[in-house]
């Protein structure tokens, strides 16, 4: 296997500050993931306190993931030719400033103008996160740090909703809601603090390539904006006033990576190297990533409608009722991070089977088991859900980048980010539409609607299962040709 340029540095030539350098890029992590997931709750008082529609409130998250989306390879290219720890500190210092600016908003238009600039601060802060990983640390220790950006995700995920309900059950009043995004200025002025401090300047080789491919981001931004437009607005108008473009996506992103060849071919650094499609397990890890999200994300909303709209919980009670599923992801990508330089992507296939069988199974029991007793009940076969799920998160991040240039590691950990991005956005409007259309079809039945989601989420995993399996095989038949003599004559060449 071609081992990337950061894989031939020594491990006593490493960083003696990188493991408190992670730990502060990790809280910094930790605060865009939980804004993701802390909005959902506060989106009812949002709606009512400024006298919105449900549609121009969604694009408070929706906003968010859109620009979040399209800053992050662009951002992950710049971290490459500028420094990461530059573009960190940068990025860090603009969430800060959105973050208090989106809770000051005193309009909808201003909060959703607000949250669009927040995603793109947090968009280009991503790829940094995943870059440094790449950068500071070698062999099994870049698992191990994987592993721990897994954990992240999913105590971001589990804190959210839970934070959100506290902090809106402890402001009580009108602008109870801003708080909720008032919480990340002293959680960034910290990390800022300690970022300046303990994050490391460093520039692969002391490259200083400041081509920064213009042409190359205008094609692939306008490729990933006319794909996820139509996704995130799907609540407001659907699919059918957008469906040109798809079309209009597809012919961007095709010209783009015919724009990308023509700049390797000119000798100049590419937005998105195209010989990262055969840097060994780069493309399947992307689209493994991009079809597991596709089916994971969606799952905490449809879990929301389901606990809060057909069986009454409050916010903070419904994420409680889902938190098993979220601890379960972060416990397990610590442990999975740590072995994924010996076992490799069995963790990953594993993962897939583990997540498949607690999903199935928590559809059968939310089908039969309503009331008080339905989060109860459901709290084992999520746990189960989730330990698979983060046998899937971090080892996969490990395996997809693990051959790639440390000097190409900001653009194509954005380019993994925003294939997760994508699948995300696919899963969210999918499976709430699935979960919709069903409870119109069994008069609001709410058991039924998230019996038949959780099912089609299922499906999609085994879809990511396949494909691992597949990058398995190709794996162990690569492995076997490398072991094999050569041919004789071929011997008496060498």
């Amino acid at each position: 296997m071609t081992s990337s340029v950061g894989e031939r540095v020594a491990p006593e030539h490493a960083d003696p500050r990188r493991w408190r350098a992670l730990a502060v890029t990790q809280l910094a992590a930790f605060m865009i993931l939980l804004d993701v997931s802390i909005v959902n709750v506060a989106l009812p008082s949002i709606e009512r306190e400024l006298g919105v529609s449900a549609g121009s409130v969604q694009w408070v998250l929706s906003g968010y993931a859109l620009t979040l989306g399209l800053a992050l390879v662009p951002a992950g290219r710049l971290g490459d030719t500028l420094g990461r720890r530059r573009m960190f500190l940068i990025a860090l210092s603009a969430f800060v400033v959105t973050s208090a600016l989106t809770g000051a908003a005193p309009t909808i238009g201003l909060l959703i103008a607000a949250r669009l600039l927040q995603g793109v601060a947090g968009g280009m802060l991503v790829p940094q996160n995943t870059g440094l990983i790449q950068e500071l640390f070698r062999g099994a220790e870049r698992g191990r740090a994987f592993g721990i950006l897994g954990a992240t995700v999913g105590l971001a995920t589990a804190a959210g909703p839970v934070l959100g309900g506290l902090i809106l059950a402890a402001f009580t009043g009108p602008d109870g809601w801003r708080w909720v995004f008032y919480v990340n200025v002293p959680i960034g002025l910290v990390a800022l603090v300690l970022a300046a401090r303990l994050v490391p300047s460093t520039r692969v080789g002391g490259r200083r390539d400041t081509h920064l491919d213009l042409v190359g981001t205008l094609l692939l931004g306008g490729g990933v904006l006319c794909l996820l437009l139509p996704l995130v607005d799907t609540e407001t108008t659907g699919l059918a006033r957008w469906w040109y473009l798809f079309v209009v996506s597809a012919v961007l992103l095709g010209a783009f990576a015919r724009w990308e060849s023509r700049v390797v071919r000119r000798g100049r650094q590419p937005l998105l190297d195209p010989r990262l499609a055969r840097t060994p397990g780069y493309a399947a890890g992307s689209g493994i990533a991009l079809v597991y999200y596709l089916g994971f994300t969606g799952i905490g909303l449809v879990f929301a409608l389901f606990f809060q709209d057909g069986l009454g919980y409050s916010p903070l009670r419904s994420g409680l009722a889902v938190t098993p599923f979220a601890l379960g992801v972060a416990a397990s990508a610590v442990v999975a991070g740590r072995l994924v330089a010996r076992i490799g992507r069995w963790l990953t296939v594993s993962g897939l089977v583990t997540v498949t069988v607690g999903l199935v199974a928590t559809a059968l029991v939310l089908r039969h088991v309503g009331g008080d007793a339905a989060a109860w009940a459901a709290a084992a076969p999520l746990l189960v859900a989730g330990l698979g799920g983060g046998m899937v998160t971090s080892p996969n991040i490990t395996l997809t980048l693990e051959s790639v240039p440390v000097e190409q590691a900001g653009a194509a950990g954005g380019a993994l980010q925003t294939a997760q991005r994508i699948g995300s956005a696919i899963g969210t409007a999918v499976l709430a539409a699935i979960f919709y259309q069903v409870l119109v079809r069994t008069g609001r039945d709410y058991p039924v609607a998230v019996y038949d989601a959780l099912l089609c989420a299922s499906g999609v995993m085994l879809l990511a299962l396949l494909m691992a399996v597949a990058e398995l095989v190709r794996r162990h038949q690569t492995d076997r040709r490398a072991a094999l003599p050569l041919p004789e004559h071929a011997a008496h060449r060498v």
